[in-house]
């Protein structure tokens, strides 16, 4: 039960820092400390910087949506070490969690960023969906 929702929560942290695994193989040694904080995903400094590449943000927008960044990942760290939540209470926290900082950050950006700023979502949540489904697909090892 442990494993679905650390990945649930995994990717809500991930979930602004779409292509983690690809940018970490292609500079392997950049942000090495920065990347992962409070148990896994980027930190809302990479977060933002993913974000101003890809949307290409003013500096305006850079300074809204730090903090929205920042909150996402304080609230997703206290969801974590609560310890009082099952599965599916945590799974609707994450998502609502989730919900609400792409609703933000959306209201910060602009109609062609909001479409790039979608279809990086909709990549992030493709790509979990086929780690999930990669998970299923492993051969079974004979019992002994």
């Amino acid at each position: 039960m442990k494993t679905p929702l650390l990945a649930l929560a995994l990717a809500g942290v991930l979930s602004l820092g779409a292509g983690i695994t690809t940018q970490a193989q292609d500079n392997p040694q950049q942000g090495q400390g920065e990347r992962h904080r409070g148990g896994g995903g980027m930190s809302p400094d990479r977060q933002l910087a993913r974000l101003t590449q890809e949307l290409n943000l003013t500096s305006d927008q850079q300074t809204q949506i730090k903090p929205i960044l920042e909150d996402q990942m304080q609230k997703m760290q206290a969801l974590r070490q609560d310890q009082s939540s099952t599965g599916d209470d945590r799974r609707t926290k994450a998502k609502a969690i989730r919900d609400d900082a792409t609703s933000k950050i959306e209201a910060v950006l602009n109609d062609d960023q909001k479409k790039k700023y979608e279809a990086m979502q909709q990549e992030m949540q493709q790509r979990m969906r086929n780690r999930g489904q990669g998970d299923n697909d492993r051969p079974q090892q004979p019992q002994p």
